[in-house]
């Protein structure tokens, strides 16, 4: 079984990253979240390649400050926020949901919100 996780990590890690560096054209797409997981699964799989997207001069800072600090930047939680809060008015409009769906969306979303809002936004301060 052991022999097998390497290449499923490797795998998966590519894809997760392809998806992040279209993220990183698309504005609807994050590609902070994917570069994170590739680094995770690059860290089971490919040293050189985790090392590549833990240096990289644009996704490297938010993933090391993720996996050292649990940190999201200030700016990536602003537009986090409006993301969801563009998401959520989009659901609204185009599903018009019944009221238990409405509810349990929107729960969702507060959640996320709670969740990013209470990460720290840089290094604690010790």
């Amino acid at each position: 079984m052991d022999r097998l996780k390497r290449p499923f990590f490797m795998v998966l890690g590519l894809l997760v990253s392809g998806i992040g560096i279209i993220g990183a054209f698309l504005p609807v797409l994050p590609s902070t979240v994917f570069f994170i997981f590739a680094a995770f699964c690059f860290a089971r799989s490919s040293p050189r390649l985790e090392n590549w997207i833990l240096n990289h001069s644009l996704f490297g800072p938010p993933v090391t400050a993720w996996q050292e600090h649990g940190a999201i930047p200030l700016m990536a939680k602003y537009f986090a926020f409006l993301g969801m809060a563009f998401g959520f008015g989009s659901f609204l409009y185009f599903v018009a949901p019944d009221l238990w769906l409405l509810v349990v969306v929107a729960l969702f979303f507060i959640g996320s919100a709670v969740y990013v809002g209470s990460r720290p936004s840089g290094p604690r301060s010790e």
